[in-house]
């Protein structure tokens, strides 16, 4: 397997800020409790991939809470995106992941698709068919979706999660609920 097919969070900076933000994630996983977080630099600026041993999902609750106790300890992470699962960036596997991954959404539980593309050819509007037509039952809500199904393409990487609308992390948003900005 691929080193770079090992991710679990995809991470977010400012452009030419990967080397900073790989420290920052670095440190903030070790204060987390991972002793071994693995970051990787990609060649698309502004994104950098890791992995961690923690719960993806504790990660971003746990970086909500550092922004609320230390909002100057997260700097140069701008979002920080968890993966649930990462597959080859082709249609039919991303479809069946997804519907694998919604087996927990409800029947009365509305959902939205998130595609976020970075150095890929597929096209937003056939990867949404492909996963719309697996989980056709549900509704769509584009402004508060009780889930999120989220693919993210990194070139011939594809991260995926369903997720609830507050397991996504941006230091902006968190520090702006804060009041820090004002």
């Amino acid at each position: 397997m691929n080193i770079m097919m090992m991710f679990n969070l995809i991470i977010t900076t400012f452009k030419h800020g990967e080397d900073d933000a790989i420290n920052e994630i670095f440190a903030v996983l070790k204060k987390f409790g991972d002793s071994r977080p693995q970051i990787f630099k990609t060649q698309i600026p502004g994104i950098v991939l890791g992995y961690t041993r923690l719960d993806p999902a504790s990660v971003i609750t746990k970086l909500k809470s550092l922004i609320n106790t230390d909002p100057w300890e997260v700097r140069y992470i701008l979002r920080v995106i968890p993966v649930e699962h990462v597959t080859s960036t082709e249609l039919r596997l991303i479809s069946l992941v997804v519907k694998s991954l919604a087996l927990k959404i409800r029947d009365n539980e509305t959902f939205r698709i998130t595609i976020e593309k970075r150095h890929s050819r597929v096209r937003s509007n056939e990867v949404i068919t492909a996963i719309a037509e697996e989980i056709a039952c549900n509704r769509v809500d584009l402004k508060k979706p009780d889930w999120i199904i989220l693919v993210e393409i990194v070139g011939q990487f594809t991260g995926i999660s369903v997720i609830r609308p507050s397991q996504l992390f941006s230091s902006i948003i968190e520090k702006r609920n804060m009041a820090i900005f004002d």
